[in-house]
């Protein structure tokens, strides 16, 4: 009985460590996260912050994602417009072509860091190019549901 309390504690410990892991990486890549979901549309800040929760299950609140997008405007990848439309005025955020070129950057980097470690999962084709893991980053414009 005790063997199996104890698998169970450690059981619980590796999910929570899981997801622990899954939001440190997703950190680490928030900037290519952000710059594929304006290669597909332009967005503001709260669709981005929705966006990625819907996607991931993770909340990355304004004081993450504003801070982030104002860096990207600040060195040129991302540009934005205020929509007064609205009942309120949101600021609009899209890819410049700097932004484009980063994004690209970006994914041969991660491809590459992939290669190199073996990760398995991955084609085995070469992922060579811009279009290298745009299989993998498509599952970011599908919805998961939240559990």
């Amino acid at each position: 009985m005790y063997t199996c309390k104890t698998h169970i504690q450690k059981e619980g410990r590796m999910v929570n460590n899981s997801k622990k892991v899954q939001v440190k990486l997703m950190k680490g890549l928030l900037d290519l996260i952000v710059l594929q979901f304006l290669s597909s549309k332009p967005m503001h800040g709260y669709q981005i912050i929705t966006k990625i929760r819907k996607t991931f299950g993770v909340y990355f609140g304004p004081s993450t994602i504003y801070p982030l997008l104002n860096a990207l405007e600040k060195n040129g990848y991302v540009e934005s417009e205020w929509n007064m439309n609205n009942e309120r005025p949101r600021k609009v955020y899209k890819l410049t072509s700097e932004g484009h070129k980063l994004l690209n950057f970006t994914e041969d980097s991660l491809n590459f860091i992939c290669r190199k470690i073996g990760a398995t999962g991955l084609p085995k084709n070469g992922l060579e190019g811009k279009t290298a893991l745009r299989p993998f980053l498509k599952k970011i414009e599908e919805p998961k549901t939240l559990i």
